[in-house]
Parts: C-alpha cells; sequence; structure tokens
C-alpha cells in the first residue's frame, strides 16, 4: 500500500479505541491546569504504546516518536487537554460526571486524536525519517495559557521543531471536511476591566451626587469609536462588553459601577494603539462628567497567522488525503487561541476538523452546555494529522 492507503487503514483500525478515548476525557473533564486525571490517562496510553513522554507545563505531556531513518526534520503536534466551567446538558452515556465541568470545546476529541495518531505514527517508524513531537498541552481556556509555558519550559527544543500543527473541532463543518485558512486567522484576546466611580446618593436627589451608572453609559457608547473611528478600516477589531455591575436598587445611586469586556483585533501594532486609546477616552470622558476611573487591560494571547509557505504543503497534504472536495476555505475568526504563541515563534498551520452531523443533531456552539461532535471525524482528524506529518518529512527542505 501506499502511504495514504497505509495511514488510512490504520486510523481506521483504531477507530473505536480512539473513540473510547475521547469518550472517557469528555466524562472526565478536567479545568485548565488542574488537568491531573486526564494527564495520567495521557501518559498511561503513550506507556501502552511504548512511546517516551516527559511532563511539561505541570499537567502537560511532551512525547517524542523518532523515525528509523536520518532525517533532521522535526515537526510537532499539538492538542490541548483542558474544558471549560460549564455544567454539561447532553443526555449521553459518557456525560461529564464532574458537576460544573466540561469539554465544551472540544478537547477531548483533540487529545484522542492525538493519541490515535500517536499511535498510527508509533506502527509506521520503522518506515519514516524525522522525528514528530507530540504536544498535550494544558490550559489553553485562561490566561497566561499553557502554550507560552510549554515554550519557556523548552517543549519546542532538544530537539529543536521547525514547524508545529494543530486542529480544532468546528461544528460550523460538517463532518468529513476541514476547514483551512493561510494568513491571518484568530485575533489577539484582551480582558479589559474599568471601574467607573462616581458619588452615590438617593435616587430622588441625584443632583447631589455624581451617578457613575449614567457617566457608564456614556461611556460604553463612547468606547465604540475606537472600532469605528480609531481603528483602521480592513483591520478587523471587536470591542465587546459582557458585563456590567451596578450595585444600587431602584432609589439607590451606587458609587461605583464596574464594566468588564475583551478587546480583539489581528495586528499587534494597532492593538497597543488601541489599548492607549481605550485608557484616554475613559479617563477623558469619566472626568469630565465629574467622576474618575481605574482601568486594567490584561494582555491576553496574540493574534494567530498561518504560515503561507506550510500552509501550501498543508493544503496539498489534505487535498491527497481527504479529497479536494472535503477541503473549505475559512474566512478570520475573531476568537482566540493560545496556539498563536507557536505562531509567533515557527511556521505554524492551525486548521478546523469539521464534527456537525445535522441528522443527529449535533449542531450546537462551542462553549455551549449541548456542544458535541459527530465522533465519526476522529478518523478523519487522526488520519490527515498523521498524513499530513509524514509527508512534511519526507519533503525536501528549500
Amino acid at each position: 500500500m501506499d502511504l495514504k492507503e497505509t495511514v488510512k487503514a490504520a486510523a481506521a483500525a483504531i477507530k473505536e479505541e480512539v473513540t473510547g478515548f475521547r469518550r472517557y476525557l469528555h466524562q472526565h473533564p478536567e479545568l485548565s491546569f488542574k488537568e491531573f486525571r486526564t494527564s495520567a490517562f495521557i501518559k498511561e496510553a503513550l506507556d501502552e504504546m511504548g512511546i517516551a513522554w516527559k511532563p511539561i507545563a505541570g499537567t502537560g505531556v511532551l512525547a517524542v516518536i523518532k523515525g528509523a531513518g536520518p532525517s533532521e526534520k522535526v515537526i510537532a503536534l499539538r492538542a490541548d487537554i483542558d474544558a471549560l466551567p460549564i455544567t454539561e446538558a447532553n443526555a449521553v452515556a459518557y456525560r461529564s460526571v464532574n458537576d460544573g465541568v466540561m469539554h465544551a470545546c472540544g478537547h477531548d476529541a483533540h487529545t484522542a486524536s492525538l493519541l490515535g495518531v500517536a499511535r498510527i505514527l508509533e506502527s509506521m517508524k520503522a518506515s519514516f525519517s524525522g522525528t514528530v513531537k507530540l504536544i498535550f498541552q494544558p490550559g489553553e481556556e485562561v490566561l497566561p495559557g499553557g502554550a507560552r509555558q510549554v515554550i519557556e519550559e523548552g517543549g519546542l527544543t532538544d530537539p529543536q521543531a521547525d514547524v508545529v500543527l494543530g486542529q480544532h473541532v468546528m461544528p460550523a463543518i460538517p463532518a468529513g471536511k476541514v476547514g483551512l485558512r493561510t494568513g491571518l486567522f484568530m485575533a489577539s484576546m484582551d480582558e479589559i476591566k474599568i471601574e467607573v466611580y462616581g458619588k452615590g446618593g438617593h435616587g430622588a436627589e441625584p443632583h447631589k451626587g455624581v451617578d457613575p451608572v449614567m457617566i457608564t453609559c456614556s461611556l460604553l457608547q463612547a468606547l465604540q469609536q475606537v472600532v469605528s473611528r480609531n481603528a483602521p478600516p480592513l483591520m478587523p477589531t471587536v470591542l465587546s462588553f459582557g458585563k456590567l455591575k451596578a450595585d444600587g436598587a431602584i432609589n439607590i445611586i451606587p458609587d461605583m459601577v464596574l464594566i468588564e469586556g475583551t478587546f480583539r483585533t489581528l495586528d499587534e501594532t494597532w492593538r497597543e494603539q488601541a489599548h492607549i486609546r481605550i485608557k484616554e477616552l475613559a479617563h477623558t470622558l469619566v472626568s469630565g462628567m465629574g467622576g474618575r476611573c481605574e482601568i486594567e487591560i490584561r494582555k491576553g494571547y496574540p493574534h494567530l497567522k498561518n504560515d503561507e509557505a506550510l500552509g501550501m504543503q498543508v493544503r496539498t497534504f489534505f487535498e491527497e488525503y481527504a479529497g479536494r472536495e472535503q477541503i473549505l476555505p475559512q474566512d478570520i475568526w475573531m476568537a482566540s487561541e493560545d496556539f498563536a504563541y507557536y505562531s509567533q515563534e515557527l511556521p505554524s498551520f492551525f486548521y478546523l476538523l469539521g464534527v456537525r452531523n445535522e441528522e443527529r443533531d449535533i449542531c450546537s456552539a462551542l462553549h455551549t452546555p449541548t456542544f458535541n461532535i459527530d465522533e465519526e471525524a476522529l478518523e478523519l482528524g487522526m488520519g490527515v494529522m498523521a498524513y499530513a506529518a509524514l509527508r512534511w518529512l519526507e519533503t525536501k527542505q528549500d
């Protein structure tokens, strides 16, 4: 058999095992940097496969598979392993048993798929040259993100990785298809906290105080000018506030109002300029209305840019494996991902694995209590990643 057929046969043979991996992980989700049982499960699976590993970034696991050939090329494959603080609403046999914790972003599928890739590559290591690093990364869902810690602890070195690949399940894409985009793909993410202070008092006598509620209303509207009047027109930019707390009452004007939100874009220079503009506008407006404010902008993940040259290679490999009709072009996605840290270090490529199945009512969005995947997608997920890694390793470097 040629390489494609060999990988496809291997993926088909372990489909049920990998589905079992995914169901176990889904049933036992753990929050960011607390993935102790998950980490133990990954280590046990790798031990059973005879694959060497070491801990990294606390609860993370770094494994290495070295081919028999002499090549010095190294490719890193990454899966995130943490879950979200969401109570699952799915009525499935493998429903989460950890109250208030759920794999609502598909990291169980990412981890199971990479374990499948590990088994495929380990079974084929006598027939390929080069090295594959498997990064089972903790803490993608919370700042500062596990990716940065993996990098700081040398996860991409010794041996030095040349490129990094990662995948993410996507419920907007039908199972059996893969979404690709080269160049700018995902946004940076910053957390904004603003406390607006005034002088509280009786609701019947607003003239005797400084109403931070009304100041905040004006501030929320004015801050949108950062997007509509300050952002470069062709640069995707989002400023959203999802939390507002005014701890008064129907007849009590509070002393302080809290608002929290997020700023996202795809250019690091504009990102820094926007932070300055947000702070200047807020302080000026609030003081002009008689109050004062305190602002904290917590800088999160950078924007994610898929390497153009690597992306062209990956597209070719995916089309060879799955067929050109199964590859769907993607738009910019304003969500954020700490895989972006890898893309800032090395040529990297992050792609989307379709998991939608409308006939089975598997359509819920990421980060929702009813999110689920069509598990038939796991066979393609592990197969296409393993094939892309092997094809990249056998391709001559420029």
